[in-house]
């Protein structure tokens, strides 16, 4: 088998040679790592672990992602070109197809490693090259290409270990039907709403704030009342790139257009981005009595309340007390202290954020959804773009979430690589020695297990009133405390724990942990917002949120179809259906993982892992103790060895004969284990196994059973073109032999037709010589009337024409004349009243050439019609 990168496998040993890492001979991991590194110092930035791709970050721009190359990587086999990402989109989008060893399937590509390491920009290649693949020109697909993008400026932020961090996760469905791209859904995951009112130290906002600012025109800022961005309270960390911001808000507003955001939705974006940050310099001051109230001399209330559409009394009123329900029906206002005021401000905020951009997913998915087709009929392909791995030197109740979804992918990639792999060979009774791998299931029942995990012990102490975070780490120590995943501060009263991850150990800081779970909005707020004369903002708040936290805007979909009638503007600390539990943000995300699970458990995965060199976002600097870190907790050694010594392909017979049966050596093969090893016998495999009930084959017979494949069906086209060529030469050829016959027959007509003109006309001539009373020859044909044998022998010239040209009789050829008469029956015949001599009585005398000259044109019009009725 060759080697994509011009080494023979089975060759000596060169470094950074071999594009396929289950064909190294001698495998350890520090002969992996010097492969990588290698690859690495020469821009081979991809490497096949069998049909796995591992990328590292190169950190720079490398010159492999050309129009040329993408037209390399457009249809062809996994081994004919080297490792690429682009062969990654070519898999999937050809394993849809039906076109692999597998029957046509939904497929997804699940993008996988630690922050910085590449994921984002891997998602917007695989995208790009799926719709390259499609050979689409539509607005479609410039609309779909443009969506990363948009959802980047308003969902990714800079962090300590990435410029383009994504603070949100995603998941990309393409649909195709027939090959062609027909639409696409987003559905996005646990947007970091906390980093709107705090950051971390060297750390941004969202990208979308500091474009805006740096590029909306002075009229707009002018507008709404904005300044620079060292004006505002939740803009921290600034950096000299205005120019660079400048350049970004144009491609936000290029992206918008393109998608299809009409300029009044435009506009009510940025007023929603604009209320936020001035709601974020809204002052909170505290009265003698400790009650907290607004600083008005500020004037940051006024254009809040401006902007948002709100009046100034409510929102303040809103700000600083909260509205109680007593049993009786009874209302009681409280004022809240300045802490309290200040954490409503900021629940406000991250409340209309976090709506505005599920406005934004709602919007994009409703302008690119399918036409006229149900989502149920179409192909699809999955693109998995979620945060990565996180370890910061302060981890709160976001890390643990981030890493939470982590871990589920982990486990999702060991159940289909090792668990469900190697039970599959022992129900097919295939001899195998058991390849062991890091399990990572005990910390997911560590974190998601009933009653006792960590999220379900966080969502109970949420509910208690007094509840603190104190409070919830004595309640994990008590439940968890004896796991060996899970250890607590040696101090006391500390607000430590630390998680074991399969990347690792974390340690996590629970302070603000119970408040971030409830994410509560205080009802008069979100009442107050709902009336807000702001179109935008009076839509996102009327919307419900989902049990996965997305946003349902009210009563509708994405279709325009009326849903059933459920209580507006749900916020997460709000009561849910069940019991009167609150619907927390921990809840919400763990029913989203089990969704996210369920559906790429139903389609055909492909793997990328993607590597992360050197913490320090530099290029050329592979630094590995780092990069062997990553290797080991991802199982890379592992992950070799089984797909090595594996069985990646399991196949039923029944299916497998009807993929492959033109490869046999006979016509007629059985659906079952013989007919699958003949099969396999004639087209010349080696290293497959027949199991109980499916054929097993190597990650690489792919490639070899396509191969043979495209070769029987090159020979079938030879076969078609050369019979088809056949049968139309002889086609052809019939048809030229009956025209021959036809314009002889043709010739015959005119000259026997000539000739009765000629005799009809001598014979007039004739005996107009001889009776002076009799009438002559008129020119241009006869006006005689034709003897019985003149009439005789015309009639026998047509019908040997027709017979000999073998004319349809039936009457749907035939021609009505009355078909051709006016329907105004205004035409009538010219009377002559007046005295008629006897030289003028029937025109002026005929000659013998001018009966030719009558005779010719317009027998051959009568020919060619007759022809054509024939």
């Amino acid at each position: 088998m060759q080697s994509s990168d011009g080494g023979r496998q089975g060759d000596a040993y060169v470094p950074g040679r071999v594009s396929d890492l289950t064909s190294l001979p001698n495998l350890d991991e520090d002969v992996l790592l010097q492969e990588l590194k290698a690859r690495y110092a020469a821009d081979r930035i991809y490497t096949y672990v069998g049909d796995i791709l591992v990328a590292v970050n190169p950190f720079k721009d490398v010159p492999i992602y050309t129009k040329e190359i993408s037209d390399k990587y457009c249809g062809g086999l996994h081994s004919d070109h080297p490792p690429h990402i682009f062969a990654t989109a070519n898999d999937a989008y050809q394993g849809m197809l039906g076109k692999l060893a597998a029957p046509p399937q939904d497929q997804c590509i699940v993008i996988s490693g630690e922050s910085g390491a590449g994921k984002t920009e891997s998602t917007k290649l695989l995208i790009r090259q799926l719709l390259q693949l499609c050979q689409g020109t539509s607005q479609l697909e410039q609309q779909i290409l443009q969506v990363n993008p948009l959802l980047e400026a308003f969902g990714n932020a800079q962090t300590l270990m990435n410029d383009n961090s994504s603070r949100f996760g995603k998941y990309i469905q393409l649909f195709f039907q027939n090959g062609a791209v027909k639409g696409a859904k987003i559905r996005e995951y646990l947007l970091e709403k906390s980093r709107l009112v705090q950051q971390a130290e060297g750390e941004q906002n969202f990208h979308v704030f500091y474009c805006m600012l740096n590029g909306l025109s002075p009229q707009n800022m002018e507008k709404y009342h904005l300044g620079g961005q060292q004006n505002y309270s939740y803009l921290k960390n600034f950096q000299e790139k205005a120019q660079q911001y400048r350049t970004q808000h144009q491609q936000l507003l290029d992206a918008m257009d393109m998608v299809g955001f009409d300029e009044e939705e435009q506009e009510g974006m940025f007023s929603t981005l604009a209320g936020v940050l001035h709601m974020g310099n809204i002052q909170i001051c505290s009265t003698d009595s400790g009650d907290a109230y607004v600083d008005r001399s500020a004037k940051d209330l006024n254009i809040t309340a401006e902007i948002l559409g709100v009046d100034s009394a409510d929102l303040e009123s809103s700000l600083t007390q909260s509205v109680v329900r007593t049993n009786k029906g009874e209302l009681i206002q409280r004022n809240y202290s300045v802490q309290q005021a200040l954490a409503s401000r900021d629940a406000v905020s991250k409340a209309l954020y976090g709506r505005l951009f599920g406005w934004l997913v709602n919007k994009i998915n409703q302008l690119l959804a399918p036409t006229d087709t149900s989502i149920a009929e179409l192909q699809q392909i999955g693109v998995l773009d979620i945060f990565g791995f996180e370890h910061f030197e302060h981890n709160s109740f976001e890390q643990l979430c981030i890493n939470l979804a982590n871990e589920q992918l982990q486990y999702f990639f060991n159940q289909h690589i090792f668990l469900l792999e190697q039970e599959e060979y022992q129900r097919e009774g295939v001899s195998w020695s058991t390849i062991t791998f890091t399990d990572n299931k005990p910390v997911l029942n560590l974190l998601l297990a009933r009653p006792i995990g960590i999220l379900a012990l966080l969502d109970e102490e949420s509910l208690f009133p007094q509840g603190t975070d104190l409070t919830l780490l004595q309640k994990l120590n008590q439940n968890v405390g004896s796991s060996p995943y899970f250890t607590t501060g040696k101090q006391a009263r500390s607000p430590l724990f630390t998680i074991t991850h399969y990347a690792g150990k974390v340690e996590y800081n629970v302070t603000g942990w119970l408040e971030k779970n409830r994410d509560t909005l205080p009802s008069n707020t979100m009442s107050l917002l709902q009336r807000s004369s702001n179109p935008l903002i009076n839509t996102i708040c009327n919307g419900s949120i989902t049990r996965t936290g997305t946003l349902a805007l009210q009563h509708k979909t994405s279709k325009g179809r009326r849903l059933s009638k459920r209580p507006v503007g749900r916020q997460i600390g709000e009561l849910g259906k069940k019991g009167g539990k609150q619907l927390t943000l921990g809840g919400q995300f763990k029913n989203s993982l089990a969704v996210l699970v369920e559906r790429i458990t139903a389609a055909r995965p492909h793997f990328v892992r993607c590597i992360k060199p050197n913490g320090l976002k530099q290029p050329n600097n592979f630094q590995e103790d780092e990069v062997a870190a990553q290797l080991k907790y991802t199982g890379m050694m592992e992950t070799i060895r089984i797909r090595r010594e594996g069985y990646a392909l399991r196949i039923p017979f029944q299916q497998f004969v009807q993929r492959y049966r033109s490869l046999g050596d006979i016509a007629s093969i059985p659906e079952d284990q013989h007919g699958c090893q003949r099969i396999l016998k004639a087209a010349g495999l080696s290293d497959w196994l027949i199991g109980k009930s499916k054929v097993l084959l190597k990650w690489w017979h792919t490639d070899e059973l396509a191969s043979r494949l495209q070769k029987v069906e090159l020979a079938a086209t030879h076969i078609q073109t050369g019979v088809r060529g056949l049968l139309a030469r002889r086609k052809v050829a019939h048809l030229r032999e009956l025209a021959n016959k036809q314009a002889a027959a043709a010739v015959t007509f005119l000259n026997q037709t000539e000739q009765l003109i000629e005799d009809a006309f001598q014979r007039q001539r004739h005996l107009a010589e001889r009776d002076e009373t009799a009438p002559p020859p008129v020119a241009g044909g006869m006006t005689a009337e034709m003897t019985p044998a003149d009439a005789a022998a015309v009639q026998q010239v047509a019908n040997n024409m027709a017979d000999y040209l073998h004319l349809p009789q039936d009457t749907e050829t035939q021609v009505d004349v009355k078909d051709n008469l006016s329907s105004d029956e205004e035409i009538v015949e010219d009377d002559f009243t007046g005295p008629i001599s006897s030289k003028n009585r029937w025109g002026k005398e005929g000659t013998r050439a001018a009966s030719v000259h009558w005779s010719r044109p317009s027998s051959v019009t009568c020919v060619i019609t007759v022809l054509k009725v024939g």
